[in-house]
């Protein structure tokens, strides 16, 4: 089994030290360095080449949005990020994903959940949903108000599958799920998430759920 290389990125040196420790206990999974802020995050990943970055939101110098941005734009980019945040309710938590994080994940997570997280993202999956609150809907619904008619036209290219399979991405589900609910072979499911990117000219499977809530694809119950 290939082991997982994190790079944890906080301004606090008890969260490093303490996810350090959780990550460093789970099989598969090893902590390769610490970063104090955005600007040492980029460092590390150059010395380093983690697979998963774990990034908090706010820090000194560079923030985890911009560090963001700045690991995930290069072409061929193959680094993950995690997004750590203390609140659920955190109002940054959109525009992280939006910068290209793979996912978000609360500070108070249980080791397996963070070791899971880890894994989900390393993989290639979003990490959404069940954790995705009303909060970060009502955002997508806010700050895409206003171009959420050109980004349908950019839909209208999907197949009635293909469109049923973004849903899919949306709500969380890894490819596996989405073969077991469509009742098809995952090797399928992959073949239409492929598309699926390269039709409305997406880097990933993240970028693809944002553009389901941005379009109104997708819409939780109460929205």
């Amino acid at each position: 089994m290939t082991t997982i290389r994190v790079l944890i990125a906080d301004d606090q040196v008890m969260v490093r030290q303490g996810f350090t420790v959780l990550l460093n206990a789970e099989p598969g999974i090893e902590v390769v360095g610490q970063a104090v802020d955005g600007l040492d995050a980029l460092d590390k990943i150059a010395e380093l080449a983690p697979d998963v970055v774990l990034m908090d939101v706010r820090m000194p110098r560079l923030d985890g949005i911009e560090a963001t941005r700045r690991i995930t734009a290069p072409a061929g980019a193959t680094v993950k990020v995690l997004v750590l945040t203390t609140f659920d309710l955190d109002e940054y938590v959109y525009e992280a994903l939006r910068a290209g994080a793979s996912g978000f994940l609360l500070k108070d997570a249980s080791a397996a959940e963070l070791a899971h997280a880890v894994r989900v993202v390393a993989s290639g999956d979003a990490l959404l949903a069940p954790n995705i609150t009303k909060r970060l809907i009502t955002e997508f619904s806010r700050v895409t108000r206003t171009t959420r008619a050109p980004l349908k036209a950019r839909a209208g290219d999907l197949t009635e599958r293909e469109t049923e399979v973004l849903s899919l991405i949306a709500q969380g589900l890894s490819n596996g799920e989405i073969a077991e609910s469509l009742v098809v072979a995952e090797q399928t499911v992959k073949s239409h998430v492929g598309r699926i990117l390269t039709k409305l000219g997406l880097r990933d499977r993240t970028q693809a759920a944002v553009f389901a809530y941005e379009t109104g694809l997708v819409r939780p119950a109460g929205y």
